[in-house]
């Protein structure tokens, strides 16, 4: 049996080897290794896959976040909504910015964004909510959506995790992750389910003059060359990236229909186990499963882990401390679904490239720690 990681980046290329190969040459010919044709195509075709009107492609999922709070011009003092169980991403460009970021619990089925508690928390200083689709599922947006206009408010989705996730509304209507607030952002890190060879980014709009003004603000300012019409940043991708992004989008539903054989192997091994909950797959949104993310009851995880570890399987908690509790961005309140969260989920392998037999010993492994 082969290694097991947790996201098997080297099968995965010696699968596209050859296409992939191929490709990153054609750049190399053209030396056009910044916004070479390579990066319009990759926009396109987000733009066709996501049936969205424009992507800016960008460096890397947190500038895609600090440029679309740029491109809503948001002034110090400002709140914005974002949840306590996630990645510090989404927090540290609101705080970047002088704003002031506030925290809110999550669902304890979805782990994304709590309707209700998103509701509690806005104030007269609110101007926007950046709910995270956590995991590679969707935050359940239409409640979300119509919290936002009721209170005039911007919605900047996080979809680095769940590219290909799709919501469906009450009317029928099908939306893709990222494509149903103001501003959508996303991540291409090597480990996200449509990932590079390094960093990347893009945003998402319907908004033809927010997408002009997110082009504008990746690339310094410029409404053309050594004209800067506003305060920018330097984020691009680069045709490298691009290249291999072109090829994997292709494969993207593929991938997930691997990713969804592994989560149904899990969810079978550990099917009513007392001591395992398996991941809620919501009514509203499909999985794509980015992680997938235990929560061990009455468990002793890191003793768990220890076992794991020493039959060479790797795991990972996502994610360990509140958002509130980090040294950086400490703030009082009371999150009882995330602190609980945090002290009981656990991740396991979950990539495109996993085998029965590798499957069979991580839940064996699991289930004999748990007799």
């Amino acid at each position: 049996m082969k290694p097991i990681r947790m996201v098997d980046l080297v099968t995965q290329y010696e699968k596209m080897k050859p296409e992939i190969d191929t490709a990153m040459a054609d750049v190399m010919k053209t030396a056009a290794f910044i916004k070479g044709p390579e990066v319009k195509t990759l926009e396109q075709n987000l733009e066709q896959y996501l049936n969205i009107k424009h992507v800016v492609a960008c460096a890397n999922g947190t500038d895609a976040l600090q440029i679309a709070l740029m491109a809503l011009e948001l002034k110090p003092g400002d709140e914005v909504i974002t949840p306590c169980f996630s990645y510090a991403a989404s927090c540290e460009v609101i705080l970047l910015l002088k704003l002031i970021p506030v925290f809110v619990d999550v669902n304890p089925f979805t782990f994304n964004m709590d309707i209700e508690a998103t509701r509690n928390a806005i104030t007269a200083k609110t101007k926007a909510i950046i709910p995270v689709h956590l995991f590679g599922q969707c935050a359940d947006m239409e409640p979300l959506l119509n919290l936002a206009r009721e209170h005039h408010l911007w919605v900047i989705e996080d979809a680095a995790q769940s590219m290909g996730a799709s919501y469906t509304f009450g009317d029928g209507s099908v939306a893709h992750a990222g494509t149903m607030g103001i501003i959508g952002t996303t991540s291409f890190f090597p480990s996200k389910n449509l990932g590079c060879f390094g960093d990347g980014g893009a945003l998402f709009t319907n908004d033809d003059a927010m997408a002009h003004k997110i082009r504008r603000i990746a690339n310094h300012g410029q409404s053309k060359p050594y004209f800067h019409d506003e305060i920018g940043v330097n984020s691009r991708l680069d045709s490298i990236q691009a290249a291999v992004l072109n090829i994997k989008l292709k494969k993207l539903e593929g991938y997930h229909t691997a990713r969804k054989k592994a989560a149904d192997y899990y969810d079978q091994a550990f099917f009513n186990h007392k001591n395992i909950v398996t991941p809620f797959r919501s009514a509203c949104s499909t999985h794509v499963f980015h992680q997938y993310s235990l929560q061990l009851i009455d468990t002793n995880r890191e003793a768990l882990i220890r076992m794991l570890d020493s039959k060479q399987i790797p795991s990972t908690i996502y994610y360990p401390i509140p958002l509130n509790e980090q040294k950086a961005y400490l703030q009082e309140g009371n999150y009882p679904v995330t602190s609980s969260l945090c002290k009981t989920v656990l991740s396991l392998p979950m990539h495109t490239e996993l085998e029965e037999e590798q499957l069979e010993m991580i839940t064996h492994t699991i289930l004999d720690f748990l007799k």
